[in-house]
């Protein structure tokens, strides 16, 4: 993946939240990641990615982000579910929205939710993972993006 693709990644985080929101979210520079330390927080939406590139790219948020979106959204229930739905939802918008970018060999899965901290998201052996670190009304949250 190059500066440019990853430039498309950053510009859709912005334009997702710029467009649900009316706010731009803050975002930190874009980054390698370790393998084995890519950021996790409390609702995950992962996508696979297939056809011509391979991998996966995924939204991990915290539980007061998500439910502060929710709320700016005008949805007034916050329970779990609808909390999983939102972290599902974002996945796949930003990564749908790639699509148009790369093209329709540019396959998505439907998105895959894991909740919790404490769960270790793998993506794929021997592709570089770029985190996409942001904060939205003071919470945190990433895109981690990992294509061949």
């Amino acid at each position: 993946m190059d500066e440019q693709e990853l430039r498309i990644f950053v510009d859709l985080v912005r334009y997702y939240f710029e467009r649900q929101t009316g706010r731009l979210p803050e975002l930190g520079s874009p980054h390698l990641g370790d393998a084995s330390a890519l950021p996790i927080h409390d609702y995950t939406g992962v996508i696979g990615i297939s056809g011509e590139r391979q991998g996966c790219v995924y939204v991990t948020a915290s539980r007061e982000l998500l439910r502060a979106l929710l709320l700016q959204v005008g949805e007034t229930d916050v329970s779990e579910a609808n909390l999983c739905d939102l972290a599902g939802e974002i996945a796949n918008t930003i990564s749908g929205n790639a699509r148009l970018h790369f093209g329709p060999d540019f396959m998505i899965s439907v998105p895959v939710i894991v909740q919790g901290t404490a769960t270790a998201i793998q993506v794929p052996r021997n592709v570089k993972a770029y985190v996409i670190p942001l904060r939205w009304h003071k919470h945190d949250a990433a895109l981690v993006v990992s294509l061949q």
